[in-house]
Parts: C-alpha cells; structure tokens; sequence
C-alpha cells in the first residue's frame, strides 16, 4: 500500500534521493570498469570504490529513511491523516 503523499515523498525525500545514488553506481560499475581496464591492467581499487559508494548510498538511505522530514511529512510527522 502506497502513502498519502507518495509524490511528494518520491520528489523530496532523501532516502530516494540517496537510493538513486545507489542504483547510479551500481548501473556504472561494470562500465567504468571495463573502461579503466583498457588503461589500467589491475582495475581492483575502482572496483572496491565504486562498491564500496553504492554500499554507503544504499546505507545512507536506510538511515534517511526513518528520520522525520518537514518537507515531507509535514505536520504529521509521519502518521496518516486518520491519525491527527
């Protein structure tokens, strides 16, 4: 089941924000990679940066995720209309 304000929670939340990073790094991975191997022979310390990026992002939203954001859950700080 969807939120209330599902658009306003995918537009200004950190968490997706933070989750996008996430997927972005791990969408470039292989390509960066099989780019710095054409110059680089050993390409092992992009590898574990780039991992080591979309691991942190992904963490950081799951933290992002359960703190209370004005922007977004305004005056309910996260309960449902029913609940006011």
């Amino acid at each position: 089941m969807l939120v209330h304000n599902w658009r306003a929670v995918v537009r200004h939340a950190w968490s997706v924000r933070l989750m996008a990073l996430a997927l972005l790094f791990i969408v470039l991975e292989p390509v960066i990679n099989f780019v710095a191997a054409t110059w680089v022979s050993r390409n092992l310390y992009i590898q574990i940066g780039m991992s080591t990026a979309s691991g942190l992002f992904a963490a950081a939203a799951i933290v992002a995720r359960v703190f209370v954001q004005q922007k977004v859950s305004g005056e309910l700080n996260g309960k449902p209309p029913a609940e006011r």
